[in-house]
């Protein structure tokens, strides 16, 4: 018999014995690339800029300083989660300065409330919530009356209390300028 019909026979296990590769340097490894070069797309798009337009003045913010300034606004629009990222924001940013040595004492904010009933009376007037007296201008000369869009607005809301009793009735009436255009809830 011939070698080449032994070598045809016998069963091919590879043509490299096992531990050797047929590259003689390795697997080729990825080229490296520049640690500033490997960036997200969202990373990229944060330092863009962009024109916002804030009580007609035009200013020219990345986009992480606009998006900033709209969780802000959405925060003091009431929306619950950007006031959570606003606090977290304001953490951060106290650990920041605390870490410093810049934060050494908390600032104490001073309110001055007055005891005075009448400033909301003027505040209401102002709003057009209500109306100075004129029945009882010479006996109390502050007195206002609910406006009756305003007391009906106030009856509207109120889904699921308990019912009003003949004295609740009666006080909302002495307290209204035109108790009669009142419309009552059917539960009194």
């Amino acid at each position: 018999m011939s070698d080449t019909s032994e070598r045809s026979r016998a069963p091919r296990t590879g043509q490299f014995r096992k531990g050797h590769s047929g590259n003689p340097k390795g697997r080729p490894r990825k080229p490296s690339a520049p640690p500033d070069a490997i960036r997200s797309a969202f990373e990229i798009v944060l330092e863009k800029r962009v024109n916002v337009t804030q009580a007609g003045i035009d200013r020219e913010l990345s986009v992480e300083e606009a998006l900033r300034l709209r969780t802000y606004q959405n925060a003091l629009a009431g929306n619950r989660g950007a006031q959570r990222e606003v606090l977290k924001m304001i953490a951060k940013r106290e650990k920041a300065m605390a870490d410093r040595g810049l934060l050494t004492q908390r600032r104490s904010v001073t309110s001055k409330i007055s005891p005075d009933p009448r400033n909301a009376d003027a505040a209401m007037c102002l709003l057009g919530i209500a109306a100075p007296n004129k029945s009882r201008e010479e006996h109390d000369p502050g007195a206002v009356l609910l406006e009756p869009w305003a007391v009906q607005a106030a009856l509207g809301r109120r889904r699921g209390s308990k019912a009003l009793t003949m004295e609740d009735v009666s006080d909302i009436k002495r307290c209204t300028r035109a108790p009669e255009t009142l419309r009552w809830p059917r539960r009194r």
